[in-house]
C-alpha cells in the first residue's frame, strides 16, 4: 500500500493507495486534517495510521524547501525528515518533495475538463510548463521537458522581489515596505493574506471608503470576506482588490513563464485561483501576463490554465511512485 500526503500550511491530507497494473490507482482511504491542531507530524501521522496498515511505499510533497530529503515546513512547525520517516513507517521507499513539484506532476494527470484555459489566442506547442499556485502562500514550480518525459524542478520563486509595473503598484511597494523593510516578496501579495494587505494599501491611498463590513486586521476571515465582496462587486475597495490581485497574479506568472522558456503553457494551481474564477477569467490575468514588452509576442501564444481540482498536488504525491 502507498502513502500519499499533501502537507499544506492550512490543511494536510493523507491518503492510502493501491496500484493494479491493469486497473490502475484505488484509493483505499483519504482524510484531511488541520494542520495547525498538531504539534508535529508524526502526531498528525500516528492518528491517521492507526489501525497500522502495512506501507510499501510513502510520498509527500511538502509545503516547504526540501534539501537532502529533509524540510522545516514554511508556515508550520514542523520537521519533516525522510530517513526517519522511513524508520517510522517500516519502508525504505519514502520520498519528499516540495508541494509546488508534487502539484506538477498531479497536473499532469488532470483531465481536459478539469483546467480553464484563460488564454484565448492560446497555441499548442511542446516545450517546458510553469507552474503557479497562490494559496496560503505562493509556490513556483517547473515541468522540463527533456523531450520525452516532463521532470519536475521545485524553487522557491513565490519568494523572489516584487517588481512593480505601474504607478499604483509603485505606490503599492512603497507601502509594502513600511511593512516589511527588509524584503517585499512576491508572496506578501499573492497569497491569502494578500487581499488583506491590498486592501489596507487601496483605503491608506484613499481609493475609497473603508467597507464597514470587512473584518478588522488579524481576523482569520478578512482576506475571504474581502475576495467575497470583490467578487460580488458589493464594495469597490473590495472590487479593486481582486482587479488589483488579478493583475499582479498575471505580471508574476508571465515571469515565471519567461524564466523557464514556458514555451509548453502555463499550468495555475492553489485554492484562490478557482474561488475567484470570473476575475480571472476577465481578461486582466492575460493581460497582466503577457505585457513584457519586446517579449508579449512570446507570451501571447502561450496556454494558461486554471486547474480546477484541489487535490492536484495529493495526486502528484500518489503517482511518484507509480510513474
Amino acid at each position: 500500500m502507498i502513502l500519499a500526503g499533501d502537507i499544506g500550511g492550512t490543511k494536510t491530507v493523507l491518503a492510502l493507495i493501491n496500484h493494479h497494473p491493469d486497473t490502475g490507482v484505488e484509493c483505499v482511504h483519504e482524510q484531511t486534517f488541520a494542520s495547525g491542531d498538531f504539534h508535529d507530524f508524526d502526531d498528525l501521522l500516528s492518528q491517521f495510521l492507526a489501525h497500522k496498515p502495512t506501507i510499501s511505499a510513502a510520498c509527500f510533497g511538502v509545503a516547504g524547501p526540501v534539501i537532502n530529503q529533509r524540510c522545516q515546513t514554511t508556515n508550520l512547525p514542523w520537521i519533516l525528515d525522510a530517513e526517519q520517516l522511513k524508520i517510522t513507517l517500516g519502508t525504505q521507499r519514502v520520498k519528499l518533495l516540495n508541494d509546488l513539484e508534487a502539484m506538477a506532476l498531479g497536473m499532469l494527470h488532470l483531465q481536459e475538463h478539469e483546467f480553464i484555459e484563460l488564454n484565448p489566442d492560446a497555441q499548442t506547442q511542446t516545450g517546458n510548463i510553469a507552474v503557479i499556485a497562490a494559496g496560503t502562500g505562493l509556490g513556483e514550480a517547473l515541468l522540463y521537458w527533456d523531450g520525452q518525459r516532463y521532470q519536475p524542478l521545485a524553487t522557491e520563486g513565490g519568494h523572489c522581489s516584487f517588481a512593480p509595473q505601474n504607478q499604483q503598484q509603485d505606490k503599492l511597494l512603497s507601502f509594502l515596505r513600511d511593512k516589511f523593510p527588509e524584503h517585499v516578496s512576491c508572496e506578501r501579495i499573492l497569497s491569502g493574506i494578500g487581499f488583506s494587505h491590498l486592501y489596507d494599501f487601496l483605503v491608506a491611498s484613499q481609493f475609497g471608503k473603508p467597507c464597514p463590513i470587512v473584518p478588522s486586521i488579524g481576523d482569520p476571515d478578512r482576506s475571504a470576506v474581502i475576495s467575497r465582496l470583490g467578487i460580488a462587486g458589493e464594495d469597490e475597495v473590495c472590487s479593486e482588490v481582486v482587479r488589483l490581485f488579478v493583475e499582479l497574479y498575471g505580471a508574476e506568472a508571465g515571469n515565471l513563464a519567461l524564466k523557464s522558456f514556458a514555451t509548453g503553457g502555463v499550468f495555475i494551481g492553489g485554492g484562490i485561483g478557482p474561488k475567484i474564477r470570473s476575475a480571472m477569467e476577465a481578461g486582466g490575468f492575460i493581460q497582466g501576463f503577457i505585457a513584457k514588452g519586446r517579449f508579449q509576442k512570446v507570451l501571447d501564444k502561450v496556454s494558461v490554465k486554471l486547474a480546477l481540482n484541489s487535490r492536484t498536488p495529493l495526486m502528484g504525491a500518489m503517482y511518484y511512485f507509480v510513474d
